[in-house]
């Protein structure tokens, strides 16, 4: 089999722009969170209304070193994410950003695409009539906008494919994105994920109930695995990784960050339309038999990355995955998302980071954690003998995929 592997990074949220700004605050083990406004009145009284998000008190991150500001004002949130986070992988890479030698393809996912251009566009139906309607908002609505302006900016001649599988979308997409490189068809691909938050999603986030309330004093603190655990922190940004063959990142003497050396897709049917279902042992055992076809058992895999995130069910069912996969020898486990907030691709990220030698604080202390999960988190970085790590992704709706990632 063609060992495919990752070569660069691109990362944007609500910690700021690349790997240095999201290592330093997975070390902290708290989410920069900011205050989403809410003109239109989305929001019932006395709801959640914050979020990692990439502008703060107003202002968006600077996007200029990776995307030219003029380019920028015709591009949706989200496709700024995406091009930038893209052009940030090419360069981590050492690969040129405008169009080389090598066909280059696309796969990106996303959960809610361009809510806010789509919520104008349907603005102005409603208040105008189609007639008025805007034809450059709707060009930037699709969900497959960003990956589309991805291959616009950077001349991407290869396959250009958008994944909408909710949480689980960043891992699919990067299982379709190694497929792609494996086949030979294309000799780069840009995977990865990005979602912005508006206040229209936010709102129904809220009010299906899967958002972390405040504590008493007031701030949002996502628990994962914990035992008073009540939502999650949405989170908005982009993240993009480069895929090669590993014969071709040799041949140019690349940097490799990990190693793709399995992964895995499976479907819970117990799951209702926008929840988490209970077909963790099914799903356990659908992941180990993929891994024994792989040659690789419980015991090869040194860590994971949690795609818990302090949601009260997908957090159970993740619990209850791990626990049907490796049983009484739980490697350490680590869950970051409690740092990155939901979407945008962050857990991908920041398991690239912690393969790099980056530490994540314990988000959920020991005395927080729910008993019943049987799950410890880890505090601090890799232990010096983890060499295989693996990432874990359960969405709403039933969706799971799985990654094994190892260092070079």
């Amino acid at each position: 089999m063609t060992t495919v592997v990752i070569t660069g990074l691109g990362t944007i949220g609500g910690f700021g722009a690349g790997s240095e700004a999201l290592a330093a605050a997975l070390a902290r083990g708290v989410a920069e969170v900011s205050e989403l406004r809410d003109p239109a009145g989305y929001r019932d009284a006395g709801a959640v209304n914050a979020a990692a998000l990439c502008r703060r008190n107003g202002e968006d991150l600077d996007l200029s070193p990776w995307l030219d500001p003029g380019r920028a004002r015709r591009m949706s949130a989200p496709s700024r994410f995406a091009v930038a986070a893209a052009r940030m992988a090419l360069r981590d890479a050492g690969l040129p950003v405008e169009r080389g030698p090598a066909t280059r393809a696309v796969a990106m996912a996303t959960t809610f695409g361009a809510g806010v251009f789509t919520e104008r566009l349907l603005c102005e139906f409603l208040d105008s009539g189609p007639r008025t309607a805007s034809p450059f908002l709707f060009t930037d609505c699709v969900a497959s906008a960003p990956a589309g302006q991805i291959a616009i900016d950077l001349q991407a001649t290869g396959p250009n494919v958008t994944v909408v599988q909710r949480e689980a979308g960043p891992l699919l997409a990067l299982i379709e994105g190694a497929r792609e490189v494996a086949s030979g068809r294309s000799d780069v691909v840009l995977a990865g994920h990005v979602d912005e938050i508006g206040t229209l999603v936010h709102a129904v986030l809220g009010k299906l109930g899967a958002l972390c309330a405040p504590d008493e004093d007031g701030m949002i603190r996502p628990r994962p695995f914990g035992r008073t655990r009540r939502g999650f922190l949405a989170g908005e940004g982009s993240t993009v990784v480069v895929l090669e063959r590993v014969a071709d990142a040799r041949a140019r003497g690349a940097r490799v960050l990990a190693k793709i050396i399995a992964h895995a897709r499976a479907f819970d049917p117990t799951a209702p339309r926008a929840d988490w279902g209970r077909g963790g042992a099914v799903l356990a055992s659908m992941l180990r038999a993929r891994l024994a076809r792989l040659g690789l058992t419980p015991g090869d895999l040194d860590a994971v990355v949690s795609g818990a995130s302090g949601s009260v069910r997908g957090d159970s069912l993740e619990a209850e995955v791990l626990r049907g996969l490796f049983g009484a020898n739980m490697p350490p486990v680590f869950a970051p998302k409690a740092v990155t907030g939901e979407y945008g691709g962050g857990n991908l990220a920041a398991a690239l980071v912690l393969l790099g030698g980056a530490s994540c604080a314990q988000v959920t202390a020991p005395d927080m954690l729910d008993p019943a999960l049987g799950i410890a988190l880890h505090d601090g970085g890799l232990p010096a003998r983890a060499r295989r790590v693996l990432v874990s992704s359960l969405a709403s709706g039933g969706a799971a995929a799985w990654v094994v990632l190892e260092k070079p």
